[in-house]
C-alpha cells in the first residue's frame, strides 16, 4: 500500500486525543476549530500533520473523501 493511502486511512479513523472535542473524529471537528489551529499552529508530529490535512480538506470541501475511506476501510 502506498504510504499516502495509509495516512488517509489512519486519518479517517483518528479521534482527537484531548481538549473540548476529545474522542471526536478529526474529520468531524468543527471548521472554526481547525481554522483556529491553523492560525495558532498545529501540534507537532502525526496529529499535527493530520490536522493540517483536515484543514486543507475542509478548506476545499472534500471531507466526504475521508468519510468514504472510513466506510471502505473499517477498523
Amino acid at each position: 500500500m502506498v504510504p499516502n493511502q495509509q495516512f488517509l486511512i489512519d486519518l479517517a479513523h483518528t479521534k482527537m486525543p484531548f481538549g473540548k472535542y476529545k474522542d471526536r473524529y478529526l474529520i468531524d471537528l468543527p471548521e472554526y476549530y481547525v481554522v483556529w489551529y491553523h492560525s495558532k499552529g498545529f501540534p507537532k508530529g502525526k496529529l499535527g500533520l493530520m490536522l493540517e490535512q483536515v484543514y486543507e480538506l475542509k478548506l476545499n470541501g472534500l471531507e466526504d473523501i475521508i468519510r468514504n475511506i472510513k466506510k471502505q476501510f473499517p477498523k
